[in-house]
């Protein structure tokens, strides 16, 4: 009985022993989990510097110069139709051709009937006197006999059909795009095609009578089209028009050079006009959180390697950044050089401890 009790208290001892040596274990794997949770951020200096207040509007393209051509002889069957849609053509490039059997027949036998008014002209001049070379005829000699031998009148039959010839095709009055061409070869129509000059467009936006002192004639704006919203192009405001509606809106233009293909008459566009606000602590917005309905940053203290719950106001915002300033209602303030955690941020609380990252 001595034997078995030994044998039982040298089992309960090793059983606790073992205990013992497990529990230091789990409380180091405590620590290492916690370490292993230090969130790591990215950082930036405050300093004051201009930022760029933005005026956002939506606009529609419109061509400053665009016509709407018609058939070269309406009611003509179109014997060619040189272009297609989308097509770029320059100034006086020949666009179509109608129906010319009639005009070309027309064509020959006046300049027969003006080889014949030349030959009476030469007998005529001859008959008076003179050799024939016209440089030695006096002009008022010379007019009555081109009206006699009727070579004036042949000489003007001969320009009226070669202009009804000329009708008969249709050329490009400037250098443009062609749009809705509706007119087919071998058939007879009467607008042909519409001809935009997309060199330059003009865009009419809207803002509010609050921000009339925003926008002034020469001032620069930047295009962008919806469906290409990566791509910005510049414009210049050329008209502000000096009246209000009745919803309190004011009607501005501005004029936008075209430096691609992209930009197309009617298209939608996104329009920002940009005034500098000088000496303010920029952020980009991701530095900004939420809480308990205020504005807040992070900023962080080298020292403790700890995050800093910060309140702040928010004085201007545009597409990517936020102008900010101490809180007046928490009596916060911000100072240069302070360190704006700029991301990593939206699980942060007070006093947190946090790595900044090594690409800093």
């Amino acid at each position: 009985m001595r034997r078995k009790g030994f044998y039982l208290m040298c089992s309960l001892l090793l059983l606790m022993g073992c205990n013992n040596r497990y529990e230091p274990k789990e409380e180091e794997s405590v620590f290492a989990d916690q370490e292993q949770t230090v969130a790591e951020v990215d950082t930036m200096n405050l300093h004051r510097q201009a930022f760029q207040k933005q005026l956002l509007c939506n606009g529609r393209l419109v061509a400053i110069r665009k016509a709407d051509l018609q058939c070269p002889k309406q009611g003509d069957v179109l014997q060619r139709v040189l272009v297609q849609n989308g097509q770029y053509v320059n100034q006086g490039a020949l666009l179509a051709v109608s129906d010319t059997c009639d005009k070309t027949t027309e064509l020959e036998k006046a300049q027969h009937d003006l080889e014949r008014a030349k030959v009476e002209l030469q007998d005529k001049l001859i008959s008076l006197g003179y050799d024939g070379d016209l440089a030695n005829v006096p002009a008022d000699v010379l007019h009555r006999a081109e009206i006699t031998s009727g070579y004036y009148s042949t000489k003007y039959q001969m320009k009226a059909v070669r202009k009804a010839l000329n009708d008969c095709r249709l050329y490009a009055p400037f250098s443009g795009r062609i749009a809705n061409l509706e007119a087919r070869p071998h058939q007879a129509g009467t607008k042909f095609c519409t001809l935009i000059d997309d060199s330059f467009f003009e865009v009419e936006f809207k803002i509010l009578e609050a921000e009339l002192a925003f926008i002034e004639k020469g001032q620069t704006v930047k295009v962008s089209p919806f469906v290409h919203e990566e791509e910005t192009y510049e414009g210049t405001v050329t008209e502000i028009n000096p009246t209000i509606d009745e919803r309190g809106l004011v009607a501005v233009k501005a004029r936008v050079k075209n430096t691609s293909d992209t930009l197309m008459d009617g298209m939608n566009v996104r329009l920002v006009v940009e005034n500098a606000v000088e000496q303010q602590f920029v952020v980009p917005k991701e530095a900004v959180v939420e809480r308990d309905g205020y504005h807040v940053i992070f900023l962080y203290d080298p020292k403790t390697q700890h995050a800093v719950w910060t309140y702040v106001d928010i004085a201007y915002s545009n597409l990517t950044s936020f102008a900010i300033t101490g809180c007046e209602k928490k009596e916060t303030e911000l100072h240069e050089g302070d360190i704006v955690i700029t991301s990593g941020n939206l699980n942060l609380a007070d006093d947190t401890e946090v790595r900044v990252s090594e690409d800093k």
